[in-house]
């Protein structure tokens, strides 16, 4: 419900507390830089902590004046925040521009029991129009979230508003994604640059020391298989602990008949609504390895969620999850069935030029016989090449290797380019269009043909020979433009008009006798 009174309310005192957090980091290395010396504190030392005195001393002003010059208030029409010592600064937004409220709370915030209170409105795509309120008490921020939505309308959304909650079998496809290797090294570098910074060589360490020359003085056919597993068991572990702290206690739910809204968290707890006007579709993303478990995760494409990577970051709908999990909730978020993975057409391969047909209708052989050539181009030939040029110069064992390896490369070059293919297809589907592509991670779009505002055409003289085009969707939402590669150019242009009519028809070539009613004559003017 509406608020009538028009009273104006303060942030949290505990948020003086919440600017200080940054603190931790220079105490850290002093304690650190205490535990390698045994205790010895240099001049440096205290003259940082010096430093973290006086820096404190000023942030704690900071805060305290701004805690006081800060305020908010709702009326039945408007939200409006107020803040600034010397030039004060009023920010007010009707309530129906209001487009996603995300109620978030870090370990600093929990442990203050405070939360950070995210309003983004209509055109605020690049982060700058969100109104902030760090810090409210965690009650104020989940009574003021719902004062904020309130204007969305009363009703229940279904007999069931709840689409998911969090399951403990889905812990299993956690180390089925990039970071079981990539997030052991980053974590590695952050240690490094953290150790040296405070003056410690990781390399100098007795315990990496001997690890090392242990390592260098085994049998490689040995030590190297032990390590690599070694890598694959700490990513692992990483991967699960990661995935636990981002999801677990998650909800996706309708909380009325116009707002989704998803929430999860552990130490650091995250709510995010999206409007229902403002989702324009949903985004199945299935990685290579997550697909080979059966797995999937679902991102909404949607508008008013921020800058690109803050888009990423609030668009998540699932986590990774059975991929009979994901293609339900994404149906249940789009409120209409989503097409089955494994939805192909059986007929010609270009099924007509509007692509309406209730299956995925395939792309042209060229489109196969292009990732063909460039995975060859890109990576059996240059790998070939160089292990050859350093056998001739070198030794003969390279040469053996160079047969070998292009003979195992060009057999996973044309077994990936097959997956890429079969994953390519599109279809009209009511008012939504279906587009799906890729193969390191193979991604079905459904998304509503109201919301594309333009379409790009883009080709290469490769392409253009091949009789070939990529047609991407401009979108006001999600990443903003999505692709549909190689597409028969000879139906590229009738495709785009179908799925949404009023953008191209004053480009188009009317058709005329039999060339029309073939629909190849139909294409672009030159303007």
């Amino acid at each position: 419900m509406h608020r009538s009174d028009t009273a104006r309310r303060r942030l949290d005192p505990r948020t003086l507390l919440v600017h200080c957090g940054w603190m931790g980091a220079p105490l850290g290395s002093l304690v650190l830089t205490a535990l390698a010396t045994g205790g010895r504190i240099t001049t440096g030392a205290w003259l940082t902590l010096a430093a973290v005195a006086a820096s404190f001393a000023l942030v704690t002003a900071i805060g305290l004046v701004r805690w006081a010059r800060t305020d908010f208030r709702v009326t039945d029409e408007r939200f409006e925040v107020r803040s600034g010592l010397l030039t004060r600064r009023l920010r007010s937004v009707p309530l129906h521009r209001i487009r996603t409220v995300e109620v978030t709370a870090t370990p600093l915030h929990r442990l203050l029991g405070v939360t950070v209170l995210r309003a983004g409105t209509a055109g605020s795509g690049d982060g700058a129009g969100a109104l902030v309120l760090d810090a409210l008490r965690t009650a104020e921020a989940e009574r003021l979230r719902a004062e904020l939505l309130a204007r969305a309308g009363a009703g229940a959304a279904a007999d069931d508003p709840v689409l998911a909650r969090f399951s403990r079998r889905w812990l299993r496809y956690a180390p089925l994604t990039f970071w079981v290797v990539g997030g052991v090294f980053v974590v590695a570098g952050a240690v490094y640059r953290t150790l040296h910074g405070i003056g410690i060589e990781p390399w100098k360490i007795g315990v990496v020391r001997h690890a090392w020359a242990a390592f260098g003085s085994g049998m490689l056919w040995l030590t190297v298989p032990a390590a690599l597993l070694a890598l694959v068991a700490l990513g692992s572990a990483g991967a699960l602990v990661l995935y636990v702290e981002n999801w677990w206690n998650y909800r996706l739910e309708w909380t009325d008949a116009h707002t989704l809204r998803v929430s999860h968290g552990l130490l650091t707890p995250r709510s995010v609504t999206i409007e229902r006007a403002r989702l324009r579709g949903v985004l199945l993303r299935e990685p290579l390895l997550l697909r080979a478990g059966g797995g999937a995760l679902v991102r909404a494409v949607a508008g008013g969620l921020g800058n690109r990577e803050e888009n990423r970051r609030r668009s998540a709908l699932l986590p990774p999850a059975p991929r009979g999990e994901a293609v339900r909730v994404a149906g249940g978020a789009l409120q209409s069935p989503f097409p089955a993975p494994e939805l192909w057409n059986s007929g010609a391969p270009e099924p007509g030029a509007s692509g309406a047909s209730e299956a995925l209708a395939r792309h042209p052989r060229a489109a196969l016989r292009r990732r063909r050539t460039r995975g060859l181009l890109c990576a059996v030939l240059p790998g070939t090449a160089a292990l050859a040029a350093l056998g001739a110069a070198f030794t003969p064992v390279l040469l053996h290797c160079a047969w070998i390896y292009a003979l195992l490369s060009t057999a996973a070059v044309r077994w990936l380019a097959r997956d890429a293919y079969r994953s390519l297809g599109h279809a009209l589907r009511g008012r939504h269009l279906v587009i799906r592509a890729g193969t390191f991670s193979r991604d079905t779009l459904v998304l509503q043909r109201a919301a594309i505002v333009g379409w790009t055409f883009t080709t290469s003289p490769f392409t253009r020979r091949a009789g070939l085009v990529t047609l991407t969707a401009a979108v006001a939402a999600g990443e903003d433009g999505y692709r549909l590669p190689d597409l028969a150019a000879r139906h590229a242009p009738a495709l785009a008009s179908a799925a949404a009519p009023g953008i191209l028809e004053e480009f188009l070539l009317q058709p005329t006798g039999d060339a029309g009613r073939d629909g190849a004559a139909a294409g672009l003017r030159s303007r």
